[in-house]
């Protein structure tokens, strides 16, 4: 593998990564899964390279977990393509914890921006902090505008849902947590959409991880199409694992 360079300010972590074969579709574009993994990814290489790694953050019981995230694909990356991911945090707004994204090519081309809300949580007693309660480092402000949606409530209407079928997690679902990994959730919404526009590359893309899934949990899928959008929910035995919206 190459050895690409990685640099870390105050307030920014970039490193340099090629897209695998294994990142991308039968198109050789990027998946949304990917993105989404790259984007919990490099908040860990950014606080790895702070020296508050994950171990470090549970023995604090200040863990993050990730509550909203939306992205916009400018110009859309291909297998082979080595982009420089950079990941910034972004203050406070309300029980969440901003940070943001930006994926530029080789050329200086901007392919994808994105921002996340995060929650702060005690591992041990899963009981959601504020966030004046994290103790682990100063929080840092982005000092410039994201060409990106904001993070949001994604509802489905009462009426008029497709039933998508049922998608139980399996193993090869699970992250080191032992819940369904963050970045799979774009694999199985991508899976179950409507086949003309399963090909096609999303303008932007929206996701709530409203409750963890665990192994063997069956997700109830619902969809509903409303002309270039298309929202999607997966219900779990307790409500909502999850709501997405893709725009095309």
């Amino acid at each position: 593998m190459n050895d690409f360079k990685q640099t870390l300010t105050e307030n920014s972590y970039s490193r340099q990564e090629e897209l695998t074969f294994w990142d991308c579709d039968r198109n050789k574009r990027v998946r949304v899964a990917a993105l989404l993994s790259k984007m919990a990814t490099f908040a860990g290489y950014d606080y790895d390279a702070r020296g508050l790694t994950h171990e470090k953050l549970y023995a604090m019981r200040e863990v993050f977990l990730l509550s909203r995230v939306a992205l916009r694909v400018h110009a859309c990356p291909r297998a082979r393509d080595v982009l420089t991911i950079t990941t910034m945090e972004n203050g406070v707004r309300g029980a969440h914890m901003r940070r943001v994204y930006e994926m530029v090519d080789q050329t200086g081309r901007l392919c994808v921006s994105a921002k996340s809300d995060w929650i702060l949580v005690d591992p041990e007693t899963r009981k959601i902090l504020r966030p004046d309660a994290f103790t682990a480092k100063p929080l840092t402000t982005c000092g410039r505008e994201i060409d990106c949606p904001e993070p949001k409530k994604i509802v489905l209407p009462h009426e008029g849902l497709e039933d998508l079928g049922v998608r139980r997690v399996v193993w090869s679902d699970l992250d080191g947590n032992g819940h369904l990994y963050s970045g799979n959730y774009g694999d199985i919404v991508w899976d179950s959409l409507p086949a003309d526009l399963q090909g096609r590359v999303p303008r932007e893309f929206c996701l709530n991880y409203s409750r963890e899934a665990t192994l063997g949990q069956e997700l109830r899928l619902a969809g509903f199409r409303e002309g270039e959008t298309y929202r999607m929910e997966g219900l779990g035995p307790e409500g909502a694992c999850f709501t997405a919206l893709c725009v095309f």
